[in-house]
């Protein structure tokens, strides 16, 4: 195998439902939000030895979705972990959200559902669905096709290109409930300032609001998304993503 090859194999992880890398496993102990867990991880899933800096950024940071079990008792929270890898996020957000919350695990790497599928389990959570668009569509039908997410949490596949990740945020960043939050772990030097700049300008569709004067009509644009940095540490910015009406 040429020196290229080898180093572009591992980038499998990133886009391929099916990865030519080994499927070499094995069982690791975690630290997701104070609690431990043991779980099992491949190298053929993003990170394949510990817990990532990245994600370790995200979870130490981001508030509880506890909170989501303060609104009405007959709404079933939904929560989406794009990118969800052998899912550490899936598995620290069910741990504290509502029991009746339901954890939508998304990856497009079969092994990385698998092993979310798994791990989650083991952890005791029942109510983490793991799967790929495709497996969602298939499975869940309607029920995904027009579900809307309360919550977001994600350390999202930078690697697999801007263009590729932009389609990726723009088809389920608008899915948010109004009033729901995304919380996005990037490294500030793969461009975390400039993704938040392009969210602000691509989210905001804007919304125009009528208010009669006589025979017309003033119209007020307003934008339907707002963007901001929640926190920074290592090398790291946690955005965050509102969907304000």
């Amino acid at each position: 195998m040429s020196k290229k090859n080898s180093l572009n194999k591992p980038n499998e992880q990133y886009f391929s439902a099916q990865p030519s890398t080994e499927d070499e496993r094995k069982n690791i102990t975690v630290s997701l939000r104070g609690t431990d867990y043991e779980v099992t991880v491949s190298r053929s899933v993003f990170s394949t030895h510990r817990l990532d800096l990245g994600t370790k950024v995200l979870l130490d940071r981001i508030p509880s979705p506890d909170y989501l079990g303060d609104t009405d008792a007959q709404h079933t929270p939904h929560i989406l972990d794009i990118g969800c890898g052998w899912g550490p996020i899936s598995i620290a957000a069910a741990a504290e959200a509502p029991q009746n919350a339901v954890i939508w695990a998304l990856d497009v790497n079969e092994r990385a559902v698998e092993l979310t599928d798994l791990n989650a389990k083991r952890a005791g959570y029942t109510n983490v669905r793991a799967g790929t668009a495709e497996s969602f569509a298939a499975s869940y039908a309607q029920e995904w096709s027009n579900v809307t997410f309360d919550l977001m949490w994600s350390n999202p596949p930078i690697r697999i290109g801007k263009n590729d990740l932009h389609t990726l945020l723009l088809t389920y960043l608008p899915r948010l409930t109004v009033g729901g939050h995304a919380f996005m772990v990037v490294q500030k030097h793969l461009g975390a300032d400039s993704l938040m700049s392009w969210l602000d300008e691509n989210l905001n569709a804007t919304e125009s609001t009528g208010t009669s004067t006589g025979t017309s009509t003033a119209t007020e644009e307003r934008p339907a998304f707002a963007v901001s940095k929640f926190a920074s540490a290592k090398g790291y910015r946690i955005i965050e993503v509102e969907h304000l009406h």
